[in-house]
């Protein structure tokens, strides 16, 4: 990547953030999209499978990639899918432009302006499931590279049906990560005499944590606030764990039970009044993952793009200086997530896109990009010998997972606006103080058919 684009990346970035947010998408589809298919009636995408354009590149312009991918993990991630891109096509012109940001909000802020105007890139990443409604009207269809990649005979089933949206591939997935885990520094937990490996209940972890507090100057579980997600994602792995996954998918399917989501609330009170970092409101997730690798923390909940990052640190290993172990109560289940890159309609790089997409679902890509950032391919014929021992567990895990629940979070699980008013309830009423009534109140009339 060069340095115009980063320029260029950085200058969209300021004009979009001023001028776009998440929920301002839906005015992009305007009431074309109905019920009739992404781009529907009023959408710029033809309706033949086609991406709106007249399927050439007349234009010259180069492909032009946009990603959250800035930092810890990502940052890896993103430089080696870029290197094994121009690895498989030198003679392609392209921009990918990174625009950092906690939980892909920058990024959607910029997507949302680009494609409010008009003036899609060629793909983007984000997530698919129910986010792609947000998009509604404004993404092509991509079933002619799924055809003739041969994609949905070695994708994951879940990667097959999550990808597509009114009855068309709309994405490709790049790789798979989890969510319902928690990792550790193991010198700290050995010297407070924790065994992680026993802590297979959310009360045996809050235990845990107070030992940690008790026998060591360390903080028990490091925890970044800086943006609401990290509390909500929490949330949801603490409901996982500690009502079970019927009580779960009852949530995020609209029937929640009012018991389950309130026990789930107090027990995460419990952990932030007490246990966590005394900066958390101020930093974010690639400062707080620095707590485990320093050893200034025992525990830390996120996605296994935390162990990209633990990955990417210098002379800290997987068993020796770091561990894994999977969310307290939630054995035996993988919290599903995707990173993928979305087709917008009337591309303006058709040719480009449609490689670049094949690119994406490529195993190169996959090993490229999943070996830095703590994910797992998509792809089920993909050799992990280069991925290290944690991420072959991880695959084996979601190999013989009982259930695979979509995350709450992340996309996969409801839709952006429910979202948006999920993440509002933390930042009014569990940030600090933490409001558990209504709090519970809040998420509850937030799902609610």
């Amino acid at each position: 990547m060069t340095d115009d684009s980063d320029r260029l990346s950085r200058r969209r970035f300021v004009e979009a953030t001023g001028a776009a947010t998440l929920i301002g998408l839906a005015g992009c589809s305007g009431d074309g999209g109905g019920d009739g298919g992404d781009g529907g009636d009023g959408g710029s995408e033809n309706t033949d499978g086609s991406d709106g354009s007249d399927g050439g590149d007349s234009s010259g312009d180069p492909l032009e990639v946009l990603h959250g991918w800035t930092g810890g993990d990502g940052a890896a991630a993103a430089e080696a899918l870029v290197e094994a891109f121009e690895e498989e096509y030198p003679d392609m012109e392209h921009e990918f432009n990174p625009i950092g940001g906690g939980g892909n909000q920058n990024l959607d802020a910029v997507v949302a302006n680009r494609l409010q105007n008009n003036n899609p890139p060629s793909s983007f990443a984000n997530w698919p499931g129910k986010n792609l409604q947000r998009y509604e009207g404004v993404l092509g269809e991509a079933d002619s590279v799924w055809d003739e990649e041969g994609f949905e005979d070695v994708m994951v089933q879940e990667a097959v049906d999550l990808h597509q949206y009114n009855g068309a591939f709309r994405a490709v997935p790049l790789g798979s990560h989890r969510l319902n885990c928690l990792f550790y520094n193991t010198s700290v937990v050995e010297e407070a005499g924790v065994d992680p490996d026993s802590l297979t209940s959310v009360s045996a972890l809050i235990d845990a944590l107070e030992t940690v507090a008790t026998e060591t100057d360390a903080v028990p579980m490091t925890h970044g606030m800086s943006g609401t997600w990290t509390t909500t994602q929490l949330w949801a792995s603490t409901m996982l764990g500690k009502e079970g996954y019927d009580a779960y998918m009852n949530f995020i399917e609209g029937s929640p039970d009012e018991a389950a989501v309130q026990s789930a609330f107090e027990s995460v009170a419990e952990i932030l009044e007490n246990y966590i970092n005394d900066d958390a409101s101020s930093i974010g997730l690639t400062e707080s993952n620095q707590n485990i690798i320093e050893g200034n923390a025992a525990f830390i909940h996120q996605g296994n793009w935390a162990a990209g990052a633990f990955r990417n640190a210098e002379d800290f290993e997987y068993d020796e200086d770091w561990g894994f172990k999977t969310y307290p109560g939630s054995e035996g289940m993988y919290m599903l997530h995707f990173d993928s890159f979305l087709y917008p309609s009337n591309n303006p790089t058709p040719e480009k896109t449609d490689k670049f997409m094949a690119f994406v679902g490529s195993e190169a890509a996959q090993v490229a990009f999943n070996q830095y950032k703590g994910s797992i391919p998509t792809r089920t014929d993909v050799d992990m010998s280069a991925f290290g021992p944690y991420l072959q567990e991880t695959q084996e895990d979601f190999a013989n997972a009982e259930e695979r629940p979509p995350n709450l979070q992340h996309g996969l699980g409801v839709d952006s606006e429910t979202m948006s008013t999920l993440n509002d309830v933390i930042s009014s009423e569990f940030s600090g103080p933490y409001n558990v009534e209504a709090a519970t109140s809040g998420f509850i009339d937030a799902v609610s058919n």
